[in-house]
């Protein structure tokens, strides 16, 4: 990518872009597509967008070279503060050994004992991989402390890369505790302490499992979060059918995630719940969205950020744990809001590459690849109930992804390949997301002739405005 700076400094153009997926639906499609594109972006926000013929005078100038941009991937479903490896557990699996939650307390004692400075450590490199590969927005949980002390702790480190940050106090009990007594600590102590230091709360919903918690003791886990203020996430119906779906849209949750083991009613409940979220919230709309404010602290919102519940799925676990994918074309002919996530964890998920997830969207849960990157882009920002990211449109956060290859597609027909990256706009701080506001964890930028694909080698630019910059 070359970058032309000018006399002084100002907006940024981006240029030289094959393909621009904005997910506006002003532009029509499931992406709102834009070809030989440009966006101009100013004090860390999106100010224009539109072809690149009619790009207005700015003062810095960067050409991507005829590559695709997108927004960057919103990971709405991550475990990332823990400590301890898993792989004997995942080798047993890959034998036949089947998942029931069990395998949490094993990372529950690693966690515990790491001090911070090594939590931190393994936190900061997980968010600097996931940045290397697009993400520009992380949901962090707590869920490996499963003690006051503990779950503070993860909420406090989870809090130093990102503001979306989910107290998941209830995610098994733990060996020595009473059901009673540990879903008393969580709605009461361990509430009390973590709440300050948290936006969202969750519950592992799966009365299948011996560990995790039933509908009764899930409500009331949900009902005091919400109580203190909490925005409520329910992992639901990851092992098979149960109640969790249907408490999350009761309860107005904002997500219901993994989703694998759906009755009609389920599904049904998440159609009407995504009728509450507005039309553009879907890939199949076209109706536009309305401006409403954001977020405390996060900026006016470009496109409502509504209020249903959105079936966010995690294919990566079930690739981890041989188990059925969940059926994502069930759930979009029925008018569903999908978002897709990693699920990053070290026991049924150990990856931070939306890309990869969007492969096996494509792959196993039977989405197009249009659906799967809106899924993982807009969708991730609707389980968050954010407007202002997972969009390329005036007023949107500048989080932006660039991908070494001329369309999305790619992203699914070429799996594995490293070709997606967060797209650093030199020069302007404000442009790192607050979810990623180490400095140290900025990805260098892409100039090692390496990491272009031959395929992509432009040919020199002849027009001398795309050499200089705009007046």
């Amino acid at each position: 990518m070359n970058v032309t700076v000018g006399t002084t400094v100002g907006a940024t153009a981006v240029a030289g872009i094959s393909e621009l997926v904005t997910n506006d639906p002003a532009h029509g499609g499931v992406l709102g597509i834009v070809r030989d594109a440009a966006l101009v972006v100013a004090d860390g926000r999106i100010v224009w967008v539109g072809p690149a013929a009619r790009l207005p005078a700015v003062d810095r100038f960067i050409d991507v070279g005829g590559r695709a941009v997108l927004p960057g991937f919103v990971d709405s479903h991550t475990h990332l503060v823990f400590a301890g490896d898993r792989g004997a557990e995942f080798e047993a699996r890959m034998s036949g050994v089947p998942y029931d939650g069990g395998g949490i307390a094993t990372t529950v004692s690693a966690t515990r004992q790491a001090p911070d400075d090594a939590l931190r450590a393994l936190l900061s490199r997980r968010v600097r991989d996931a940045a290397a590969q697009g993400t520009t927005t992380l949901e962090v949980k707590s869920g490996y402390g499963l003690d006051v002390a503990g779950e503070t702790r993860a909420l406090r480190l989870g809090g130093e890369v990102t503001s979306e940050t989910t107290f998941l106090g209830a995610h098994v009990v733990p060996p020595g505790s009473t059901r009673e007594d540990f879903v008393r600590l969580v709605c009461g102590e361990m509430l009390r302490a973590c709440a300050p230091l948290a936006r969202w709360i969750d519950v592992f919903c799966e009365p299948l499992s011996p560990h995790a918690f039933d509908a009764d003791e899930a409500r009331e886990v949900l009902t005091a979060g919400a109580s203190a203020g909490l925005g409520l996430r329910v992992h639901a119906n990851q092992l098979g059918a149960g109640p969790g779906v249907r408490l999350a849209v009761e309860l107005g949750a904002a997500s219901a995630d993994h989703c694998s083991y759906l009755t009609d009613d389920d599904v049904d409940a998440l159609a009407d719940a995504s009728g509450a979220l507005p039309a553009s919230a879907g890939p199949g709309s076209t109706a536009r969205g309305s401006a409403v404010p954001g977020s405390p602290g996060r900026g006016s919102a470009v496109l409502a950020a509504g209020a249903g519940t959105v079936a966010t799925l995690l294919p990566a676990a079930e690739f981890a744990t041989r188990a059925p994918y969940p059926d994502a074309r069930r759930l979009l002919d029925a008018g569903v809001t999908v978002a897709l996530a990693t699920d990053c964890n070290p026991g049924t998920a150990y990856t931070v590459s939306m890309p990869f997830v969007i492969a096996l969207a494509v792959r196993e849960l039977g989405m197009t690849p249009a659906e799967a990157v809106w899924s993982a882009t807009a969708g991730g920002a609707r389980a968050l109930r954010r407007g202002d990211i997972g969009v390329v449109a005036v007023g949107a956060r500048a989080d932006l992804a660039v991908l070494d290859a001329p369309t999305h597609v790619h992203l699914a027909y070429r799996p594995g390949m490293p070709i997606a990256h967060r797209l650093d706009l030199p020069n302007d701080a404000t442009l790192i997301d607050p979810t990623l506001s180490d400095p140290t964890l900025s990805d260098p930028p892409l100039t090692d002739p390496t990491l272009i694909d031959p395929t992509l080698s432009d040919p020199p630019l002849t027009d001398p405005t795309m050499k200089e910059p705009h007046r």
